[in-house]
């Protein structure tokens, strides 16, 4: 018996000890049962000294099981003594793992223990890993992944993972898996567009809505959503140059003249803004030069557009009743083919834009025509620059489709079981859309799946502070899609997986909703009280223990570990590329 129960206070007993302390070895972190004859009491030792030790409860042993939790204290004559390896089996899990387990690493309090935790409980729930830059985070994450691929002879064969590498770390760690098992196989995606040494990124734009738009256009307003509606209802009416293409353009076109030369502006401002217009949109049929043919004469649009010395419009009636003969009064507009079955690139798309300012007559209004140009121009920029390619798809095809070909080996046609988006070479701005969108797709593929839950994903983002953030998405268009995965994604088998060097960026919601966490060295005050604060089942004494964990070394909790775990996780083989930079070699090489 290790001594006497002197005090109990909350979850905290205190002992005076009845033994040597100076003849123990550390017993720091180990588990105590506190056992009278109705109950046997877990605890974990927290702190002791000479005289005395603190031990958290933990939980209650009860019918050869383990419960966590606190549901009632110890009696003062209950016996303290170490438990014992089939208890210890109970609480940490057999040393080999059985069927529906991985194995994760060794235990830091018993030596060689081996940590197995089930698939169920950890990677059906969303799960964070947190820790400082250099604390292991990269090589934790390649090593829970390749065990869980080759610690048992049956690989998850059917699992769907995506990884958003934000350094390209991750290549190293999974190309070999193949080596375990031929059937195993691993797919990686480029946003290296110069030097490109694997497949490039590509997502087909026509699978973008209004809310994909908005993210990637920047949208600071919802009053500039209609503008997007707009010219994704414009974008496969106006796609291509035939006949019906042009009588569709000339009817954007003449409307948007007709609320000019109706405006009752002063007769300069109406000519400036009807030459403005035709100046930009125009068609072979109906422009400035276009030919306005009258009993006796032949003039040109523009020239009939002319301002007398007293400031009069003469032709005004002419000009409208001109503009008129192009209007489509069938109004073929309203019922267009919808743009999912249609393809178009940027080109069509930023022409459908344009299209959609004049078509709501944002021209007569300066202040909404500035908000909603923005957009515009923001397109126009995007459509003219080196990122263009990654909308740059080569032929139709629909959402179902596309994310079957992301998960596809295109030597073998075989399923992919790992999937890594390197997306290091774009800025974050761009990174964190390509996440949304392609995150968006697989949570709508799947929320459409008639059998509920039965192709799970899984998205693992990396530096994920940079991209799952408190964003103005849910002002903007009424939800952030990383926060409905946490709230919604478990019910139709999405779940997501954060890692992140400071954890207080991310978005609160995704943090509160994730089950699992593996904490490794964290020292930021800031991000330590966000994890004391956010984080549920997180003592003092874990947070205290954050500070000083070496690499590769973490704190394990939450629905898959019944205590908080202190690990070892091996080093991966082979390890990611996230080594620092050798300076001695470089420097005096």
């Amino acid at each position: 018996m290790l001594g006497k129960i002197i005090s109990i206070f909350e979850e905290q007993v205190f002992i005076k000890l009845a033994i040597d302390i100076n003849n123990q070895t550390n017993l720091i972190n180990l588990h105590v049962v506190l056992e009278d004859e109705t109950k046997k009491i877990v605890g974990e030792i927290v702190n002791i000294d000479q005289e005395k030790m603190t031990v958290n409860i933990v939980g209650e042993l009860k019918n050869q099981a383990f419960i966590a939790g606190v549901s009632s204290k110890p009696s003062f004559k209950a016996k303290v003594r170490i438990i014992t390896l089939p208890e210890l089996e109970l609480i940490l899990g057999k040393q080999q793992p059985s069927k529906g387990e991985t194995f994760f690493g060794f235990s830091n309090v018993y030596q060689n223990y081996r940590i197995n935790v089930s698939i169920n409980d950890f990677f059906s729930n969303h799960f964070a890993i947190l820790g400082n830059s250099g604390s292991g985070k990269s090589c934790t994450v390649a090593s829970i992944f390749q065990k869980l691929f080759i610690s048992t002879s049956t690989p998850p064969l059917r699992s769907s993972i995506l990884i958003f590498d934000a350094f390209g770390e991750y290549t190293n760690a999974f190309s070999t898996l193949k080596q375990y098992n031929p059937s195993i196989l691993y797919k990686t995606y480029t946003t290296n567009i110069k030097y490109a040494d694997t497949e490039i990124l590509k997502i087909p734009l026509w699978l973008l809505d209004v809310d994909d738009l908005a993210l990637l256009l920047e949208v600071t307003t919802p009053n500039q959503l209609p503008i997007i509606e707009k010219a994704l209802k414009l974008v496969p009416i106006l796609t291509g140059n035939n006949e019906e293409t042009i009588k569709n353009k000339n009817d954007i076109i003449a409307r948007a003249l007709e609320d000019i030369l109706l405006s009752g502006q002063n007769s300069t401002k109406i000519r400036d803004q009807v030459i403005a217009v035709l100046t930009k949109f125009n068609t072979p049929e109906l422009n400035l030069q276009t030919q306005i043919i009258q009993p006796g004469y032949v003039r040109t649009l523009k020239q009939c557009l002319f301002i007398d010395k007293t400031g009069k419009f003469q032709e005004i009636e002419l000009v409208t009743e001109f503009v008129r003969s192009y209007i489509n009064t069938e109004d073929q507009m309203e019922n267009p083919k919808k743009s999912d079955e249609c393809f178009y690139t940027l080109k069509d798309l930023e022409e459908a834009m344009d299209f959609a300012l004049i078509s709501e007559g944002i021209l007569k209004s300066e202040k909404v025509y500035d908000l909603a140009n923005v957009l515009s121009v923001r397109l126009h920029s995007l459509a003219n620059s080196d990122a263009k390619c990654y909308f740059d798809y080569d032929e139709y095809i629909n959402k179902t489709d596309y994310i079957r070909s992301l998960f596809t080996d295109k030597m073998t046609n075989g399923k992919c079981q790992i999937v890594n988006f390197n997306i290091n070479y774009v800025d974050d701005r761009m990174a964190k859309v390509m996440a949304k969108v392609i995150s968006k797709m697989i949570f709508s593929l799947a929320t459409e799946n008639g059998n509920r839950g039965s192709v799970p994903f899984h998205i693992i983002v990396e530096e994920a502070h940079r991209y799952i953030q408190n964003d103005s998405d849910t002002s903007i268009i009424g939800y952030n899609i990383f926060d409905r995965i946490t709230k919604e994604g478990r019910k139709y088998g999405v779940f997501l997986g954060v890692i992140t060097q400071r954890p207080s960026e991310l978005s609160d919601t995704v943090i509160s909703q994730c089950s699992n966490f593996v904490v490794l060295r964290t020292r930021h005050p800031k991000d330590l009280d966000y994890i004391k604060n956010m984080v549920p089942n997180v003592s003092i004494e874990i947070v205290q223990q954050l500070k000083s964990l070496q690499p590769g070394n973490c704190v394990a909790f939450g629905s898959a570990f019944k205590v908080p775990v202190s690990m070892h996780v091996e080093f991966p083989n082979p390890a990611p590329n996230s080594s620092n930079v050798d300076l001695e070699t470089i420097w005096y090489q």
